[in-house]
């Protein structure tokens, strides 16, 4: 028990006591906590010498962070127990520390001088700040250098440099002025890509997919965008396009890709609830390099509407490959097939499709795509049973500027589909047409989020149009406070009056969401829709309020609504699921 007892205490001996660590910065409150989120100053657990390293590095760090906010005649001290820590020697470091004070005078505000910077790309645009009069934040003048330099790459002189600086602080006038020279260098080509890390795939496929155009003229976008064509796979975890140090003659800059396979296959699994909607369950298996060339193999399976208060169970199996680079790095082959069963509150159907086509990736927001495909299903309603077969060619075109996919905060989505179908049997000739868009606005903590979507048939009766093309509204991807699939419109067929979707649609959702803390998020909705056959048909709405929780992956949806028009609905729906609702 002794020799315990006195182990303990040497060990408590041994122990740094913790230093007093103590700000003092004039100015105001931003300058105060720019500088204390600058320091590198902490009292956890560190040695006198750990401390002693970290306050004679005080002096650099402060000094970066008051440039970047325009003070060049800041007066900083930091001392050790009342000695500046800069004049201490490395060899007197102290063994025991018990206070260091950090003072801060940043001095006056400058503003920029005289500014040069030159030459430059017509094309090139520099910083609004980066002019006579306005502060003179340092990360100004980079910003304005780093827009000249790429300027110049982006016309081909990859290797655009600084070539002189000159900049001067005037501390009686409190300005700084800039005189910096750039260095174009020579106009050069796109030479080889040389490929590491590979494994599972081919070099010469990577290559293939990452469609870097050898023999033309150099540009750091199409650079860069070899490197998104990689990443856009989902074959790699880690994609490093680099250019290489010296030009080989005469004028070819040639590029090393550095990848990291990722893990062949993956599983999915995903929920959501509704309250008359029912559990929604989908999963999926995916293999991401099916026969080495990089082509995504996926089984996908799905159950809704489960114990829903208006219809029977609805399920589907689905199989597809996408083959990257096939007409070229920025078109992929797409195969697909499914089976699907429908059981309505109108009908319950059978369907089987196939699909084969492209996708085209012309930037890295606007994608399009082209298919053929057949349908063929059988299914039965209040007029007895019909069949359903076409030979369809839809395309779509989608141009997506949203910052993120799962909690959007700015600029826009917007989505346009065709899809002819040529009918036999009982299905029309005709095409469906199909518009969702989606815009958002920050304005502090809140975001404004809208949403408008729409849809027509042409050409084809409702009776005789494939009952998944036509329109319905209500439910989570519609009108949140009316059940699903809840307005429709009703159509003679076979000389019955059966229960459809319409052949237009419109509807259209706003909402506010407010962030309460970092992870906590709080939603103000409205939403409306209306359904019609050749103009006659009936609208609704629903508002509410939600909730959400930020995951990491995506907020986790909680949300409220009650119906506000209409006689679809009644009563308070509930919706959980992964993702905001638009």
């Amino acid at each position: 028990m002794l020799r315990r007892l006195v182990l303990i205490s040497a060990l408590t001996l041994a122990l740094p006591a913790a230093a007093e660590i103590t700000f003092t910065v004039q100015g105001d409150k931003a300058t105060q906590k720019a500088v204390k989120a600058a320091s590198g100053l902490s009292e956890d657990g560190k040695t006198p010498l750990d401390l002693f390293t970290d306050a004679q590095a005080e002096y650099g760090r402060l000094l970066s962070a008051l440039y970047a906010m325009g003070y060049y005649g800041p007066v900083i001290h930091v001392t050790i127990d009342g000695r500046e820590a800069a004049s201490i020697a490395p060899l007197d470091a102290p063994s025991k520390i018990g206070k260091i004070a950090v003072t801060v005078d940043p001095g006056p505000l400058f503003h920029f001088g005289a500014l040069k910077l030159a030459p430059l790309t017509p094309e090139t645009e520099l910083p609004e700040g980066f002019a006579t009069g306005e502060p003179a934040y340092s990360g100004t003048v980079e910003s304005a250098v780093n827009a000249g330099i790429d300027g110049w790459r982006e016309e081909g002189h990859a290797k655009a440099k600084v070539g002189r600086q000159s900049l001067t602080a005037d501390h009686k006038a409190a300005t700084l002025s800039a005189d910096i020279a750039l260095a174009p260098g020579p106009v050069l080509r796109f030479g080889s890509l040389t490929v590491e890390g590979a494994k599972g795939i081919t070099p010469q496929r990577i290559v293939a997919m990452a469609g870097l155009p050898t023999g033309r003229t150099y540009s750091a976008s199409e650079a860069t965008r070899a490197a998104e064509r990689l990443r856009r796979t989902g074959v790699f975890s880690s994609v490093t396009l680099t250019e290489a140090d010296k030009i080989a003659p005469p004028d070819v800059l040639n590029f090393t890709a550095v990848v990291v396979e990722a893990k062949p296959r993956r599983y999915t699994f995903g929920a959501q609830f509704a309250t008359n909607d029912g559990l929604s369950l989908n999963g999926s298996w995916l293999h991401r390099n099916f026969f080495g060339g990089g082509e995504r193999f996926e089984v996908t399976g799905s159950a809704s509407n489960i114990e829903a208060g208006s219809s029977g169970i609805d399920y589907a199996l689905g199989v597809s490959l996408n083959r990257p680079a096939s007409l070229g790095p920025d078109t992929a082959l797409a195969l697909s097939a499914g089976l699907t069963h429908t059981n309505d509150t109108d009908y319950s159907a059978n369907t089987f499709t196939m699909a084969a086509g492209f996708t085209r990736y012309f930037t890295p927001s606007l994608t399009g795509t082209a298919q053929v495909g057949v349908t063929f299903g059988k299914g039965s309603d209040a007029a007895g049973p019909f069949t359903e077969s076409s030979i369809t060619l839809p395309v779509s075109l989608t141009w997506d500027r949203r910052d993120s996919t799962t909690d959007p905060t700015k600029l826009f989505y917007i989505k346009a589909e065709a899809k002819p179908f040529f009918g036999f049997g009982d299905t029309d000739t005709g095409a469906r047409l199909a518009f969702d868009g989606r815009a958002y606005k920050t304005l502090g903590q809140v975001t404004l989020a809208g949403r408008l979507q729409g849809g027509l048939i042409l050409g084809a009766s409702a009776a005789g149009t494939p009952r998944e093309d036509l329109f319905y509204s209500g439910g989570g991807g519609t009108v949140r406070g009316q059940p699903y699939q809840s307005l429709g419109a009703s159509t003679l067929c076979r000389g019955v009056t059966v229960g459809v979707g319409g052949t237009q649609f419109i509807a259209t959702s706003l909402e506010a969401r407010m962030k309460v803390t970092q992870s906590i998020g709080v939603v103000g909705f409205v939403d409306a829709g209306a359904v019609a056959i050749a103009g006659s048909g009936d609208w609704h709405a629903g508002a509410g309020l939600g909730l959400r929780y930020e995951t990491g992956l995506g907020p986790v949806r909680l949300d409220l609504a009650m119906p506000v028009a209409g006689t679809t609905g009644k009563g308070l729906q509930i919706y959980v699921g992964l993702g905001q609702a638009f």
